[in-house]
C-alpha cells in the first residue's frame, strides 16, 4: 500500500511526546524542530522548539490511519474535504532542508501558494501580471502550500548569490 504523509493535531505542547510515542510505535514521523537562542537572566541557550505548534507528521497507510488517531495527544488528522490532508512528500522534503539550513525560523500563515498568478496593483508596474518570486530584507520565502503557511528566516548578503537572466526571461 501507498503511504503518504499527513499531519495531525497534538494537544498543546505534546509535539516531542507524540512523536516519541509514534517512534516507539515503529510510525514513520516528523516533528520539525526550530533550533532557537534563547536569552535567560544569566544564559543564553539554543534549544530545540516544535517549528509547527501541535502539529505532527506522520507517512502511513491508509490502514494505518485508525492506529495513528488511538495515540494519547493526538487529538485528529488535519483534514481536507472530510478526509486527511495529504501532505505532499516535497513539502516535507523541503522543511527538512529549511531547517537544516537556517535557524530562528518563524511561521507566518500566508495567503499565496507556490506558482499562484497575481496582479501588480502599485508602483511602476501596476497591472503588470505574473508569478513572483523575491528575495527581500534578508528573508529567505518558502512556500508551504497544502499547510498554507510561509516560513521566513534571516540571512546575510553574503550567502546569496547574483544569478544571471537569461535574455529571453527579461521579455517575458
Amino acid at each position: 500500500m501507498t503511504q503518504n504523509w499527513y499531519a495531525v493535531y497534538t494537544k498543546p505542547r505534546w509535539e516531542k511526546k507524540v512523536a516519541e510515542t509514534l517512534q516507539r510505535m515503529h510510525i514513520e514521523n516528523y516533528c520539525p524542530l526550530n533550533k532557537v537562542l534563547r536569552q535567560w537572566s544569566d544564559r543564553k541557550k539554543t534549544i530545540h522548539e516544535p517549528l509547527f505548534k501541535s502539529y505532527v507528521f506522520v507517512h502511513v497507510n491508509n490502514t494505518q490511519l485508525s492506529e495513528v488517531r488511538k495515540v494519547d495527544g493526538i487529538l485528529n488528522f488535519v483534514n481536507w474535504l472530510g478526509k486527511p490532508a495529504v501532505i505532499k512528500d516535497q513539502e516535507i522534503e523541503t522543511i527538512k532542508n529549511f531547517l537544516r539550513d537556517h535557524q530562528n525560523v518563524r511561521l507566518e500563515k500566508g495567503h499565496f501558494s507556490k506558482h499562484d498568478e497575481v496582479r501588480i496593483i502599485s508602483g511602476s508596474l501596476t497591472d503588470k501580471t505574473g508569478t513572483v518570486i523575491e528575495i527581500k530584507n534578508h528573508l529567505v520565502v518558502v512556500a508551504l502550500p497544502s499547510l498554507g503557511y510561509i516560513m521566513l528566516a534571516e540571512i546575510e548578503k553574503s550567502d546569496l548569490e547574483k544569478t544571471i537572466v537569461p535574455v529571453a526571461k527579461l521579455h517575458t
